[in-house]
């Protein structure tokens, strides 16, 4: 038996141009767009770096006592890019930093060495070449944490250990007693008790692929300003300095 073959009529045809022609252009003004920003995002961080943009010259960190870093786990293992970074941190003057990793990468490659250097200068031993042209900050000490998600995990077990135990011995059905209700300042109060509260970061910056705080303990970011840094391996220290004072513009309606 003869099949016909189904032939698509002139019409059909040029739609299906038309569309793939307007998906083509679309695409190449996405493209272009994010390739743009990139050029000026990169420019205004050397004009920063340079100390041209005056604006940037001046920063008023005293909104911002606690800063948190999140590393994504691939890029945790770049020791150099985590000691610039720091030394740019000191030389800005943040006193309080918070590395996290979820895999405990940062702790195991960069707590020994920061407990050793607990009386020391930090920049001493964050020995790293920053091309810092035309900014000069005071340099200040600056008091480093190493977290990791095991920490997080850890603290909720003992947290939740510390609330329950009045009940762990007694039945809570018996004698018409209610099942026990916790409310977040029970929490918040159990995890202060077992040592794993800690500050809340003003400011969280995060270095790697994925737009989320990567695991970091939630409790401990109600107010936080939260920003996307992009990899951790093209870091640059005007986009810092643009972080910092962005963060200075922010009106917050509740916290802090």
């Amino acid at each position: 038996m003869n099949q016909t073959t189904p032939h698509m009529s002139g019409p059909s045809i040029i739609v299906k141009l038309i569309l793939g022609l307007l998906w083509g252009i679309i695409h190449l003004a996405i493209s272009l767009f994010n390739l743009w920003c990139h050029l000026i995002h990169s420019l205004e961080c050397y004009l920063i770096s340079s100390g041209l943009l005056r604006k940037y010259q001046n920063l008023h960190l005293g909104r911002l006592k606690y800063l948190a870093i999140v590393v994504d786990s691939k890029e945790a293992k770049n020791t150099a890019k985590i000691k610039q970074l720091l030394c740019w941190l000191s030389s800005i003057g943040v006193k309080y930093v918070c590395l996290y990793n979820i895999d405990g990468v940062l702790k195991k490659s960069l707590e020994p060495a920061m407990n050793g250097s607990r009386d020391g200068n930090p920049g001493e031993y964050l020995d790293a070449g920053a091309n810092i042209k035309g900014l000069h900050f005071s340099h200040r000490e600056m008091v480093i944490d190493c977290l990791s998600g095991s920490d997080g995990k850890e603290g909720i077990a003992k947290a939740a250990n510390l609330l329950f135990s009045p009940y762990i011995n007694g039945d809570t059905h018996e004698n018409g007693k209610k099942e026990p209700v916790f409310t977040e300042a029970d929490m918040a109060s159990a995890l202060k008790a077992v040592g794993c509260g800690g500050p809340e970061p003003d400011l969280l910056l995060m270095y790697g692929p994925a737009r989320c705080h990567l695991g970091f303990p939630a409790w401990r970011l109600r107010y936080t300003e939260i920003m996307h840094m992009g990899p951790l391996k093209s870091m640059k220290y005007g986009a810092v300095v643009k972080a910092f004072y962005n963060f200075s513009k922010k009106y917050q309606n509740y916290g802090k």
